[in-house]
């Protein structure tokens, strides 16, 4: 029995170097799948992020893009104000002339025709008339040409304006010039 027991022992010394080498491979084994889980996390993070910077690309392109189209007129409309402000005058100043004689009748007419399609144009591309009579002086809105004493509206109040003022999609193109209620 001596004999068994010694054998049985020995069978265990064996043993025990073989599991403890299996032991040390497998926490060999968990500590690179820990590290290639924590790698793959890393990466599926960084793979989110660069698509939540692909759509964030995305939709701030989108809105240069749109106020490039929006505001691409400017220049243009700007240009276009003191034709308006010509054309204005010439029918005023035609109308208060008189339009006695024939020509100068088809000329107001004419006129206020071509004012009227620049008008229709001007609505078309959402450029807006600033009329600030009777409100409130805004200096971002408006430019005070003069002030003038009033006893019948408050103080900073429009009471004229002397050239009027425009708005491309409630973006100033230039401010109605006014007088000014001291």
């Amino acid at each position: 029995m001596t004999n068994s027991g010694s054998e049985a022992d020995n069978d265990k010394t064996a043993v025990l170097p073989e599991t403890a080498a299996e032991l040390v491979e497998h926490e060999q084994l968990k500590a690179e799948l820990a590290a290639s889980e924590a790698r793959a996390k890393s990466h599926w993070d960084q793979y989110l992020r660069s698509l939540a910077d692909i759509e964030n690309i995305r939709k701030r392109a989108a809105r240069d893009l749109e106020s490039a189209r929006q505001f691409a007129i400017d220049r243009f409309a700007q240009e276009l104000l003191d034709v308006k402000d010509s054309l204005e005058l010439a029918v005023q100043n035609a109308t208060q002339a008189g339009a006695a004689s024939l020509d100068l009748a088809s000329l107001v007419e004419g006129q206020n025709a071509t004012l009227r399609l620049l008008e229709k144009a001007f609505e078309k591309n959402q450029i807006a008339t600033i009329d600030p009579v009777g409100t409130k002086f805004d200096p971002e809105m408006h430019e005070a040409m003069m002030a003038q004493p009033s006893a019948d509206v408050p103080a900073n109040t429009v009471l004229a304006v002397v050239q009027r003022g425009y708005q491309l999609n409630g973006r100033l193109l230039r401010p109605a010039r006014v007088i000014v209620a001291q």
